[in-house]
C-alpha cells in the first residue's frame, strides 16, 4: 500500500509537469539558456562574459532564457515557475532576474525576485521591455535587442557604475604596469653600461604564480525567492 507521502509527492510531481509540458526538460545550464537560437555565437559568448563579471561583482543572478514556443502556457505563470523552479539569486538576498523571451507567442517577460522588487519595480520592468527590447525585436534584432535589455536591467540595479569604476582601476593597473617595465629597461640599460650585467630572477618573482582561480565548474542558482513581480510585453 502507497505511503500518504510517496502519493503526494507522485501528486505534486504529476501537476508540474502538466504544468510545464514538453518544456519540462529545460535545464539550467548555464546563464544563458538559448533554447530558440536568438542570439549568435558572438552575443552569447559575450553576454555570458558580462553575466558572470556582474554577479561576481554584486552577487545579483540574472539568467535570460529564449524559448521556440511556450506550447499554450501563460508567460507570466511560466517565468514564475522557472524562477521558482531553479532558485535564481541567493537565498539569503533573493536577487534573481529571469528574462524570458517566447518566440512564437512573440511575448518576453522580465521577472523580479523579491530583493529585488523595490529597485527594479514593475513599472521599470514595463519601461525597459518597451523602450529597450521590443524596438529592435521589431526590426528583427533578437540579440541586440537582448543585450540593450540585459544591460539596461544591469543599470537600473546600480551595476554600471561598479563596473566603470572596475574598468578605470584596470587602466591604472595598465599604466603602473607600463611604467614598471619602463624603469626596468632604464635599470637595466644602466646596468649594462656600467659593465654590470642583470642579476638572476629570484623564485616567485613578480610574474610567478597565479591567483589560482578557474572559471571552470557547474552552474546553479543559489535559492531566490519570486513572487510574481516584473512586468510582461509582445512584439
Amino acid at each position: 500500500m502507497m505511503k500518504p507521502g510517496n502519493f503526494f509527492l507522485i501528486f505534486w510531481a504529476f501537476l508540474g509537469a502538466q504544468f510545464l509540458g514538453a518544456q519540462a526538460e529545460i535545464s539550467l545550464s548555464g546563464r544563458i539558456v538559448d533554447d530558440a537560437h536568438l542570439l549568435s555565437p558572438v552575443q552569447y559568448s559575450e553576454l555570458e562574459k558580462y553575466l558572470a563579471d556582474y554577479e561576481s561583482k554584486t552577487s545579483n543572478q540574472i539568467v535570460v532564457v529564449t524559448l521556440k514556443s511556450l506550447e499554450g502556457k501563460n508567460i507570466e505563470e511560466y517565468a514564475l515557475e522557472l524562477g521558482r523552479r531553479w532558485g535564481i539569486g541567493t537565498k539569503e538576498k533573493n536577487n534573481g532576474v529571469l528574462v524570458l523571451i517566447a518566440l512564437e507567442e512573440r511575448s518576453v517577460r522580465i521577472e523580479v525576485a523579491y530583493g529585488l522588487e523595490d529597485i527594479l519595480t514593475d513599472a521599470q520592468a514595463k519601461i525597459i521591455i518597451e523602450r529597450n527590447i521590443l524596438p529592435y525585436f521589431r526590426r528583427g534584432e533578437m540579440g541586440e535587442g537582448i543585450i540593450q535589455g540585459v544591460h539596461t536591467i544591469v543599470a537600473t540595479l546600480g551595476g554600471e557604475e561598479q563596473e566603470l569604476r572596475s574598468s578605470d582601476d584596470e587602466q591604472v593597473s595598465n599604466w603602473s604596469f607600463l611604467l614598471f617595465i619602463i624603469a626596468m629597461i632604464f635599470i637595466l640599460f644602466i646596468r649594462s653600461s656600467s659593465g654590470r650585467g642583470p642579476r638572476p630572477p629570484r623564485s616567485g618573482g613578480i610574474f610567478g604564480g597565479g591567483d589560482g582561480r578557474s572559471s571552470s565548474g557547474g552552474f546553479s542558482g543559489g535559492g531566490g525567492s519570486f513572487g510574481g513581480g516584473g512586468a510582461s510585453g509582445k512584439w
